[in-house]
C-alpha cells in the first residue's frame, strides 16, 4: 500500500534527493530552461513552485526561506529580481514541462522543464505593424539629407581660412 507517500524518492537518501532539487532549481532560475527525466521534473515543479510564490512579495524573510531552499545567492537574487517581478499577476502555474522523447542509454523518459513567462514563442505580446513605404521617397530622403550637411562643413572651414587670413 501506498498511505501517506506524497513524494517520488528518485532512487536518493534525503540529503542527497534536496541537494539536487536545490541545484536543479537554481539552475532552472539562472537558465530559464533545462532538461532532464520527466520525473524529476515533477519534483522539481513541486519544489520550485512555492519559492516562485515567495518571490512576488520581495521581503527578507521571503528571501532567507528562498535561500535556504536554494543555497545559492545568485539565483536567489535573479528570482527575486527578475523572475518574481514577471509573474506576479500570475496565480500560479510558473513553470511547463514539454516531453522531449527517450534517452538513448537508459530509454529514459526526458523532458524539458521552462519558466513559463520566459519563453519568446508563447508568449503573446502583438508586434506593432509598421506601414510599409516606398523606397524611392526613403532614398531621396536620404540623399537629400547628407548634402546639406557636408555643405555646411565646406561653409565652416571657409570661414575659419578667412578669420585665420584677416588674423594675420
Amino acid at each position: 500500500m501506498r498511505h501517506g507517500k506524497k513524494n517520488n524518492h528518485l532512487g536518493r537518501k534525503t540529503a542527497h534527493r534536496k541537494a539536487m532539487l536545490s541545484n536543479m532549481a537554481g539552475s532552472l532560475i539562472e537558465h530559464k530552461r533545462i532538461n532532464t527525466t520527466v520525473q524529476k521534473a515533477k519534483e522539481l515543479r513541486k519544489f520550485v513552485e512555492p519559492l516562485i510564490t515567495r518571490a512576488k512579495e520581495n521581503t527578507t524573510h521571503n528571501r532567507r526561506t528562498a535561500f535556504s531552499a536554494l543555497r545559492n545567492k545568485h539565483a536567489v537574487t535573479e528570482l527575486f529580481t527578475v523572475v518574481g517581478p514577471k509573474v506576479g499577476d500570475r496565480p500560479g502555474g510558473y513553470t511547463r514541462i514539454i516531453k522531449t522523447g527517450n534517452r538513448l542509454g537508459d530509454n529514459a523518459e526526458m523532458c524539458m522543464v521552462e519558466l513559463v513567462d520566459f519563453n519568446e514563442l508563447y508568449t503573446k505580446e502583438e508586434k506593432k505593424k509598421t506601414t510599409r513605404r516606398s523606397r524611392r521617397s526613403k532614398a531621396t530622403t536620404e540623399e537629400a539629407a547628407p548634402a546639406p550637411a557636408a555643405e555646411a562643413v565646406t561653409e565652416e572651414v571657409a570661414v575659419e581660412d578667412t578669420k585665420e587670413e584677416s588674423a594675420e
